[in-house]
C-alpha cells in the first residue's frame, strides 16, 4: 500500500502564486509517475502535470508557461509550482501516484481558489 498526502492549497489573488505539495509513502518500488490532477466545481477531474521517475514530463496546455512539476525522487514528492494563477483555476487539485502494476493511488486533494 501506498499513502498520499498533499498540502500546499488556500486563497489566492489573480496573478498570484501558489506551490503545492505531495508525498508518497509506503510499499514504494521501482518506476512510477506522480501527477497532478484538479477537479473545478461540476466538472470531470483533469490531468494537469505529470512527471516520471526517470524525468519525462508533461504539462497540459492550459497551465503550460505558468505552472511547473518537479519532484524530488530521494524524498518521494512532487511539487506542482502556479504562477499568474487564474480564476478558472479553482479546483480541488489532486495527486496521483501510479506503479504501474504495483498500483494507482490518489490523495485526498487540496483546495485552491483563486478570487479577489
Amino acid at each position: 500500500q501506498v499513502q498520499v498526502v498533499e498540502s500546499g492549497g488556500g486563497l489566492v489573488q489573480p496573478g498570484g502564486s501558489l506551490r503545492l505539495s505531495c508525498t508518497a509513502s509506503g510499499s514504494i518500488i521501482g518506476a512510477n509517475i506522480m501527477a497532478w490532477y484538479r477537479q473545478a466545481p461540476g466538472k470531470q477531474r483533469e490531468l494537469v502535470a505529470a512527471k516520471s521517475s526517470d524525468g519525462l514530463t508533461n504539462h497540459v496546455d492550459a497551465v503550460k508557461g505558468r505552472f511547473t512539476i518537479s519532484r524530488d525522487n530521494a524524498k518521494n514528492t512532487a511539487y506542482l509550482q502556479m504562477n499568474n494563477l487564474k480564476p478558472e483555476d479553482t479546483a480541488v487539485y489532486y495527486c496521483n501516484f501510479n506503479q504501474f502494476n504495483r498500483g494507482n493511488y490518489w490523495g485526498q486533494g487540496t483546495r485552491v481558489t483563486v478570487s479577489s
